[in-house]
């Protein structure tokens, strides 16, 4: 075992840390990977093993507190780029067969669909735009 010197051994660790990391996806094992790496530069510099554990533990709990409050706070945020029937709701669409509460037909990004409007005694002619509020299975919602 005295044959190995001290970085590698830290290479080894940090290694190995890796891979919980890649299987359970938890990012605290990333960082003490790093930790590790760190470690392994001391004792490339000539550190004695005192201060290996130090810098290990010093930059793994610094990566811990610095960044996984900011990966918890950007992992609840909601996406900014809005898809699929979400991105239609408050978009413009043009009437083109009359829309009551019963039905009706719009042009909405390009597609035609089924309408009909929100309030139950407004109609819409046709050529008129219209704001669609929500989507409803495959009919648009507008006022």
């Amino acid at each position: 075992m005295n044959d190995i010197d001290a970085w590698v051994w830290w290479l080894v660790g940090a290694a190995a840390l890796g891979i919980p990391l890649v299987v359970t996806a938890m990012p605290e094992f990333g960082m003490l990977a790093v930790g590790a790496v760190a470690a392994a530069i001391a004792a490339g510099l000539g550190g004695d093993i005192v201060v290996q554990v130090l810098v290990f533990a010093v930059v793994s709990v610094a990566l811990i507190a610095v960044v996984r409050p900011i990966a918890t706070r950007h992992r609840s945020q909601r996406p900014q780029l809005v898809t699929g029937i979400d991105a239609l709701k408050g978009k413009q669409a043009v009437v083109l067969e009359r829309v009551d509460h019963a039905g009706g037909r719009i042009k909405l990004a390009g597609e035609v669909w089924s309408a009909r409007s929100l309030d139950t005694g407004r109609a819409y002619e046709a050529g008129q735009e219209v704001d669609v509020v929500d989507i409803e299975g495959a009919t648009a919602i507008v006022m």
